[in-house]
């Protein structure tokens, strides 16, 4: 079943986060993942406002997990941990109706 990993930050070093986009999207497909959104401008519906808001799919949770904790991603993420502030990162399992 596909799970999602969805991220909400605030970017706080523009300059510094450059270098993750590039680090990570290699990474995000040897995983099997892909980008579903990667927003600056999403609109709040409700919540505090964040800068960026990214839901990636990937085959399944331990994929995602697989991916989060590749040793590879490891020095990528410190990049935007460094340059970001406010995250909030979760993985979710896609959801399948009862009955279905």
């Amino acid at each position: 079943m596909a799970a999602y990993v969805i991220v909400s930050y605030d970017i706080i070093d523009p300059e510094g986060y450059q270098a993750y986009v590039p680090g990570v999207v290699p990474l995000i497909a040897r995983h099997g993942g892909e980008v579903l959104v990667a927003a600056h401008d999403a609109t709040v519906l409700e919540g505090e406002p964040r800068s960026s808001e990214v839901v990636l799919r990937f085959a399944d949770e331990a994929t995602a997990l697989a991916w989060y904790n590749d040793p590879d991603y490891v020095e990528v993420r410190k990049l935007r941990q460094a340059a970001s502030a406010n995250t909030h990162m979760v993985v979710a399992r896609a959801f399948t109706p009862p009955g279905y």
